[in-house]
């Protein structure tokens, strides 16, 4: 199953980084937060990743196209090119980086992946959160329903869109992006889908969180996997601060072992 992540925004929010790279690519502990979000999918066995590049998206090519020469030593050949490999890496991951376009919304971004996610069921999130979440758990969950779509509800007041949930059925009744005064459960991302999503998506001006979601809570499809550990996204400086303080004391998104 492959897991699509979302890392072509701006960061507006987050723009002391950002000036210089691409959201997913500030670093908490030394690494990219994407790196660790992909830590997290493949800890659970999901190693096949298509990243949805934009913005300064040369910038995650090149850390990809780099990334073994930088976690490992080597011995080359300068005249032939040749590498000789001194020793392994952990990571055994497939990444396909895509350029999306600077100015595509979220679902158009997704929708720009068609080819490359194919017709089977696929992983979506976004490039700049983090949790403790099991990913097998939520794929078992998604498989159980009858939805296109299930989402990872989690708790964190404030600035984002609150969800109104079926408790008896595990669907969500209505979706609100980002209102002013919403608290309780929220779009934590993390998302299982169906590739009928897609055709929910009309161009590259469309949010994956406003038509498409709200065209699949009229037809009874968008389901919710309730997550009451930990989560936590890199939406500005505080945030990025809060991460760093967590990995240099057992950060609890850590579920990998190395």
């Amino acid at each position: 199953m492959k897991v699509v992540i979302l890392a072509g925004g701006f960061g507006t929010r987050l723009s002391e980084e950002t000036a210089v790279r691409p959201k997913p690519m500030v670093e908490v502990g030394g690494r990219p937060i994407l790196w660790h979000i992909m830590k997290i999918y493949s800890h659970y066995g999901f190693k096949d990743f298509v990243i949805l590049g934009g913005y300064k998206v040369d910038y995650i090519r090149n850390y990809f196209l780099n990334y073994r020469g930088k976690q490992t030593d080597y011995t080359i050949d300068l005249k032939s090119g040749h590498v000789e490999w001194l020793r392994g890496i952990n990571e055994d991951w497939t990444v396909t980086v895509l350029d999306t376009g600077s100015e595509s919304l979220t679902g158009g971004r997704i929708k720009r992946a068609k080819d490359y996610i194919g017709n089977e069921t696929f992983c979506l999130t976004y490039g700049d959160g983090v949790s403790d979440i099991n990913i097998s758990k939520l794929v078992e969950s998604h498989k159980a329903s009858d939805c296109w779509c299930t989402l990872t509800a989690v708790t964190q007041p404030g600035r984002y869109g609150a969800l109104r949930l079926d408790d008896k059925s595990s669907h969500v009744m209505a979706f609100r992006e980002k209102g002013e005064v919403d608290g309780g459960l929220i779009n934590g991302g993390f998302f299982v889908c169906e590739p009928e999503v897609l055709d929910l998506i009309d161009d590259d001006s469309t949010t994956w969180e406003n038509e498409p979601m709200e065209r699949m809570v009229k037809m009874d499809k968008l389901g919710y996997y309730h997550h009451q550990g930990y989560w936590q996204s890199m939406d500005s400086l505080r945030d990025r601060m809060v991460l760093e303080s967590k990995w240099a004391d057992n950060p609890p998104w850590k579920v990998w072992n190395d």
